[in-house]
């Protein structure tokens, strides 16, 4: 019954389609500079001149994003995805999907996160996927009982469940981002009986996004590793101060903050990362450091990110590494890998739209992305066009600004961006020893440049 129900949802969804997407890929040979590895089928991969060694030891012939995914999904035994057909024949998934079908329609913004979140978009990144194919790559303590050893797949039944914690915490943030405002200032106190739809749609967004926290807190419990709770607890945290980072309009969306004259420019040097510490390096349950990162793009793009996400991937690899029994040393290089990681992946996501020549027609993107943010560096006039925002992002003029970036630095500046990030994670991955997991996760960041 439920899953007759979950598959009558998609269908409604796949109905509700918007414009597709198209694909537009550039060259990943033009991504590198200075020293270069060869990966076995003759793509070139920069790295530092201390891990100049092979990325990979039998790579995929080109590098497709699902396959680079499929094949890492067989190394660590199955998907990770919780919305599986256990969840999916579960009463409360069964309701959500009931309810959801009320909204076709509505144009109520939890269709589209529904759509994306069951459709597997490329750019929902493979959570638990990521904190799997660590946890094989670094191994684990062979004091560790059989008992809580998952064999086949290498990993541990503890970090297997790590794994589905993860996704569940991200995908209940996207969940509530769902949620409309149905009374702004100018709106306040007015009868909003004609907005039932919407309405519903709120309350679906937030018991919805609730019921996997709480199920994703209760899972982290069960572990009973009082240091892993603190580190998740800490990563809940800043997924929700990355809502209160810069300027907003009325629903909450952001807006690029105007660049100061202190702003440092983005330096071309792949491997100059120094300065994009928040705190967390030195310890990263605290909160982040955030005094005079506002207006500096690199800055601001980095800590939006890293709060949004980053931080919950990074943290997520550094507690399967702490399950497996490894040093401090090494945890605090998974979670370096896992911010890194994310922060590529985000610069790579934001560069689509300015692959395109011309932004379709009612198509719109991130005011916060990285070409964004980059250009306002250069060309402050820009600002004047995003300042109309301020009560509603819709009040912008999305192809004029698309067409002044694709004529200024940012997008080269992000494709900058997005090498130094890659870097760095392969950086850590080089510090493991070479194994199938290791070269799935080479393999995805190689795929990143392609999408």
């Amino acid at each position: 019954m439920a899953m007759s129900k979950a598959i009558r949802l998609c269908g409604h969804l796949r109905q509700w389609s918007s414009v597709p997407s198209q694909k537009v890929k550039f060259n990943p040979a033009t991504l590198y500079s200075a020293s270069v590895v060869v990966c076995p089928e003759g793509r070139p991969f920069t790295t530092s001149s201390s891990a100049q060694e092979k990325l990979a030891t039998k790579s995929v012939q080109k590098h497709d994003w699902n396959r680079a995914v499929s094949e890492a999904e067989k190394i660590v035994g199955y998907p990770t995805s919780f919305l599986s057909l256990r969840w999916l024949l579960s009463d409360e998934i069964a309701n959500v999907a009931l309810h959801l079908r009320k909204l076709v329609g509505s144009n109520h913004p939890l269709l589209k996160t529904a759509k994306t979140l069951i459709y597997n978009d490329k750019n929902q990144q493979a959570w638990g996927l990521i904190v799997l194919l660590v946890s094989k790559a670094a191994g684990h303590l062979d004091t560790i009982p059989d008992m809580e050893q998952d064999k086949s797949a290498g990993v541990l039944h503890s970090q297997r469940a790590l794994a589905e914690t993860t996704e569940m915490i991200r995908t209940s943030h996207l969940v509530h981002q769902g949620m409309i405002n149905l009374q702004s200032f100018d709106n306040a106190g007015n009868d909003l009986s004609g907005d039932s739809d919407m309405i519903f749609g709120n309350k679906i967004a937030l018991l919805g996004g609730d019921y996997l926290l709480a199920n994703a807190c209760q899972q982290i419990a069960t572990l009973k590793n009082k240091d892993l709770n603190v580190l998740i607890s800490s990563a809940f945290r800043d997924l929700a101060e990355s809502n209160f980072i810069g300027d907003r309009d009325e629903q909450n969306y952001p807006l690029p903050t105007k660049p100061t004259a202190q702003a440092k420019e983005l330096t071309t040097d792949l491997n100059s990362l120094e300065d994009l510490g928040f705190g967390d390096l030195e310890d990263n349950t605290e909160p982040m450091k955030i005094d005079g990162i506002v207006g500096s793009p690199e800055k601001e793009w980095s800590l939006r990110h890293v709060l949004g996400g980053g931080s919950l991937l990074g943290k997520s690899c550094q507690g399967a590494l702490l399950l497996g029994g490894h040093p401090e040393s090494l945890q605090k290089q998974g979670y370096l890998f896992g911010k890194h990681l994310s922060l590529a992946w985000q610069a790579c996501i934001d560069m689509q739209p300015f692959l395109l020549p011309k932004l379709p027609s009612g198509a719109q993107f991130s005011l916060v992305s990285a070409p964004v943010l980059f250009h306002l560096e250069q060309d402050h006039s820009l600002y004047e066009e995003i300042e109309k925002g301020r009560k509603s992002i819709d009040n912008i003029d999305y192809t004029k600004v698309h067409e002044e970036v694709l004529q200024g630095p940012g997008l080269e500046k992000t494709k900058i961006l997005q090498r130094k990030h890659s870097l760095a994670a392969m950086k850590v991955l080089n510090e493991l020893p070479a194994t199938d997991a290791r070269r799935a996760l080479q393999n995805i960041i190689l795929a990143m440049q392609e999408l």
